[in-house]
């Protein structure tokens, strides 16, 4: 009897890229959609708002045929929620309905695979404003109406859902509001409390889908790492184990097996930590039974134990959140451990870039071992300003490299076990990142606009193919097997 040895990516694996509402749609007051949490939140300096974005609104289906070009089998995007309830509960905007409608027709006309997040941190204003978000249990009715309206309204467009976005990463870095803009300071017992919150939301609108959508699929889409110990000291090993149990496992375990992990526990004791469990909540999550895990992965952390202390954050109030060491703040978990940096990343060779190939490799083996189910990389990629050159062409080899090296890692991944059937890195087109405006861009297509907002009203915003496009239409064209491309 010979083991079985199969080589490569699966004939059926789904390639294609991501995008999000906020980011890419612009359009922000058109169609009578309403303002988002991102629509009035403060803005770095010298960046533009997400009011224009990229105009997917008004350029989606010359977007989608360059996804088409490129070969793309799926593309992940997500649902504006102000878009389809202008204020988040209530009345139903049918030209929301009718917009995303199209665009899904648009995507199966070119044998695109929609891949939707239902969430994706635009929260309608209005619910911020009446509710406080998701401190109050009743977003959790709330948000799962609003799933209804999207399974009524699109059980047949859309064969795989999405949950939520990063839920994890406004728990993590949320202590003070990284990417709400909020500038305000939660405690540990308002973020956790508003993250159980956020499980039974999901369990329940998983329990929907299925119930409505019996031929689509649905499960979460959190931001998962895995924490590589700084040295083989049993208390770094240790920090990384419990820190994985903090970062990732808490959200997953919930929706998987019903149940967080016990080690967080400890950390919630020091940090006066009380959820709020309802009656059936852990039942709820218990039987909800995703049917996949989307993942964004852009680089495993490395973890050195951390002594308990009472943590201080004040130093952040009129910090630049764009600064590494803001981040690094963020990240120390008092009692678990802290973020450190690790020697042994590659080093792009074009820009000198530390960045992480093994990352989806690690963590999809180690996700697959866990919950035995199948997985889908939702987003993954290299962000960067690029230059548009006079002819209009774009020279991102910087981007290639990493995503040639991280393919390549993720290959040997799905030989050694790991159940990935789909790679959707950020992102399909240039869009507003979350804290550095356009400047910073991700795309295989370059969009022309710059961080000026007076000028993105009327602007073009013309696309251009960079070489990376060429580069990611051959690796499609392949399944994966020319990493190399040629254009």
């Amino acid at each position: 009897m010979s083991l079985p040895n199969e080589k490569g990516f699966p004939k059926d694996f789904l390639w294609g890229a991501s995008s999000s509402s906020a980011q890419i749609e612009g359009g922000y007051d058109c169609d009578g959609k309403g303002l988002t949490v991102w629509d009035v939140k403060p803005l770095n300096p010298g960046t533009c708002s997400f009011h224009y974005a990229s105009d997917l609104y008004h350029h989606y289906k010359e977007d989608i045929a360059l996804m088409a070009e490129m070969g793309f089998k799926a593309y992940r995007m997500s649902i504006a929620w102000a878009r389809i309830l202008p204020e988040g509960e209530g009345e139903i905007n049918q030209a929301g309905i009718d917009f995303y409608k199209d665009l899904f027709n648009e995507c199966h006309k070119h044998g695109i695979e929609p891949v939707v997040t239902i969430f994706h941190f635009d929260l309608p204003l209005k619910l911020q404003e009446k509710y406080g978000g998701w401190k109050d249990r009743k977003m959790i009715d709330i948000y799962v109406n609003y799933c209804r309206v999207l399974f009524e309204n699109f059980k047949d467009d859309v064969k795989y859902w999405l949950t939520y976005n990063e839920q994890n990463m406004l728990v993590f870095f949320g202590a003070f509001d990284m990417i709400g803009g909020s500038g305000k300071f939660s405690t540990p017992n308002d973020l956790y409390n508003q993250a159980h919150i956020q499980n039974v939301a999901q369990a329940k609108a998983i329990h929907l889908c299925h119930e409505m959508c019996p031929n689509s699929k649905i499960g979460p889409a959190p931001n998962i790492t895995t924490s590589y110990p700084k040295t083989c000291n049993p208390m770094d090993v240790i920090a990384a184990m419990n820190m994985d149990d903090l970062r990732n496992n808490f959200y997953l375990d919930a929706l998987v097996f019903g149940e967080y992990p016990k080690s967080v526990y400890r950390y919630f004791e020091k940090q006066h930590v009380v959820i709020d469990v309802h009656e059936g909540d852990f039942e709820c999550m218990k039987t909800c039974h995703p049917d996949f895990i989307g993942f964004n992965c852009y680089g495993n952390d490395t973890t050195e134990y951390l002594e308990h202390y009472e943590l201080d954050l004040s130093e952040l109030e009129k910090a630049d959140n764009r600064d590494m060491s803001y981040l690094i703040k963020l990240m120390e978990k008092p009692g678990v451990g802290k973020a450190c940096k690790n020697e042994y990343f590659a080093k792009n060779s074009v820009d000198g870039n530390s960045y992480d190939p093994y990352c989806i490799r690690v963590t999809a083996r180690r996700l697959t071992d866990r919950y035995h189910l199948p997985v889908i990389i939702t987003e993954n990629g290299y962000g960067r300003p690029d230059v548009l050159e006079a002819d209009g062409s774009i020279h991102d080899q910087y981007r290639i490299e990493h995503l040639k090296e991280t393919i390549k890692q993720m290959k040997l991944g799905i030989e050694e076990g790991a159940d990935i059937f789909g790679y959707c890195p950020w992102s399909a087109v240039d869009l507003v990142s979350t804290r550095e405006g356009i400047t910073k861009r991700y795309g295989f297509i370059y969009v022309d606009r710059d961080e000026d907002d007076e000028k993105a009203k009327t602007a073009e915003m013309k696309r251009y193919r960079k070489d990376s496009f060429y580069w990611y239409k051959r690796v499609i064209e392949t399944n994966g097997e020319d990493l190399e491309g040629e254009k």
